[in-house]
């Protein structure tokens, strides 16, 4: 059976428990659901949002791509990745990845690897707005990203 990610790019919030019901409610087949929810921070308080850009298809493709990677390295019996976009306050949602699997240290994998990669190969930009009304530059790619997907290879 070909397990297919539910990946998706979307502005509205999500609910986690909402998430995890949908994909694994009534599968006895699943031993373990590892659930990660990236939320914004406010930078020690002087973060007033975060403002997130992607590119529309090729964010979804890659996140599927990224997904299948995942369901097919660790066999995930499901996965679910939601990243959202648009002006983020702190203390919000900005994604979230629900990985299911017959045991534990899949699942954890699964997810792991997922964010390893959004974080460097799905094309999303972020913006700070300060509470003293400066916007920011576009947040800059972190070298230690790139070493945590790198551990994928």
């Amino acid at each position: 059976m070909t397990i297919t990610p539910t990946i998706r790019v979307q502005r509205e919030d999500f609910d986690l428990q909402t998430e995890v019901d949908l994909l694994s409610k009534g599968k006895a087949d699943i031993g373990a659901v590892v659930t990660f929810s990236g939320l914004c921070r406010d930078e020690g308080g002087r973060l007033a949002a975060l403002e997130l850009e992607h590119y529309p298809g090729m964010a979804e493709a890659e996140m599927t791509r990224i997904g299948e990677l995942a369901v097919t390295r660790f066999g995930l019996l499901g996965l679910t990745a939601i990243h959202r976009y648009g002006k983020i306050a702190p203390g919000e949602n900005i994604v979230l990845v629900v990985a299911a699997a017959p045991h534990r240290q899949a699942a954890f994998d699964g997810a792991n690897l997922v964010m390893d990669f959004l974080k460097t190969a799905a094309p999303f930009w972020k913006k700070e707005h300060g509470k003293d009304g400066a916007r920011g530059d576009w947040v800059a790619a972190k070298d230690a990203d790139d070493a945590a997907r790198d551990k994928w290879k």
